[in-house]
Order: C-alpha cells, then sequence, then structure tokens
C-alpha cells in the first residue's frame, strides 16, 4: 500500500514538473529595437518574437512612454496586428512630436487585445517577456 502511495505521488509531482516547465518556454518576446526620429515624430520599432506554441491573431498592448526625467509623456494602444507561432515580426510606431532623445523608458502595461483561436486570451499577457537593445529601457 506504501509503494503505491509513493508511486501516485511521484507520477503527480513528475507531471506538473513538466506542466511547469512547458509554461515557462512558452513566451512571447518583445524587444525594443530601434529609435529614429522622422520628421517631427520618433519611431519606436519592436521585433516579436511568438514562441507561446500558438498563433496570436491579434495583440495590442496598452504602451506608456515617459521622458529621461521619469514623466509620461503618453499613453497609447501599440497594435502588434498576427504574430504567426516561431516567426519574428518587426512592427514600428510612430510618436508625433516627440524627440527620441526625450525617451526615457518604455512600459507595457499590458494587453488590451489579445486573440488566440478566435477568442480571447491571456497568452499576450503571461508568457510576455521584455527587453531593449538601447538604453531606453522597456518594461512590463
Amino acid at each position: 500500500m506504501l509503494f503505491r502511495f509513493f508511486a501516485f505521488a511521484l507520477f503527480y509531482a513528475s507531471a506538473a514538473l513538466a506542466q511547469s516547465d512547458t509554461d515557462r518556454s512558452a513566451q512571447l518576446f518583445l524587444e525594443l529595437n530601434a529609435l529614429q526620429d522622422v520628421g517631427a515624430n520618433c519611431r519606436l520599432t519592436f521585433l516579436a518574437r511568438n514562441e507561446t506554441g500558438a498563433a496570436i491573431e491579434e495583440a495590442v498592448f496598452e504602451t506608456v512612454v515617459f521622458d529621461t526625467t521619469g514623466g509620461v509623456m503618453s499613453l497609447s494602444l501599440f497594435d502588434f496586428q498576427n504574430l504567426p507561432m516561431d516567426r519574428p515580426r518587426v512592427r514600428q510606431f510612430d510618436l508625433p512630436g516627440v524627440a527620441c532623445d526625450t525617451l526615457g523608458q518604455a512600459l507595457i502595461n499590458g494587453a488590451s487585445i489579445c486573440m488566440v483561436d478566435g477568442a480571447e486570451s491571456g497568452v499576450c499577457d503571461q508568457a510576455l517577456s521584455l527587453s531593449s537593445r538601447l538604453s531606453v529601457e522597456l518594461l512590463g
């Protein structure tokens, strides 16, 4: 009887461990890749890699941009459109009337829209992993 108990406990512990490994490997990477002054606008370029295991049909993120002193400059919805599974995508967003050298940080507040298989999904928030190649931090 004791053997059955330990075998049962070992089976469920292994299953739980495998599940948590799967969840940690499923990620949606957003990298702030470049900033470029374009006329009177600052253009933010992001590299997105969807490694969640599912195609994201639509992803819109509420994004807050701060100046170099920490003051809020803008709050916008960035529409990353569709993000196919295991295929990188580059998305660009212009901040009107903003010089890029005044940006200090960008904050992804969360997903405003995240559609997977025709239904709203939490994967855009749960699997989000942020990074920046620049001195401008990308926070989440």
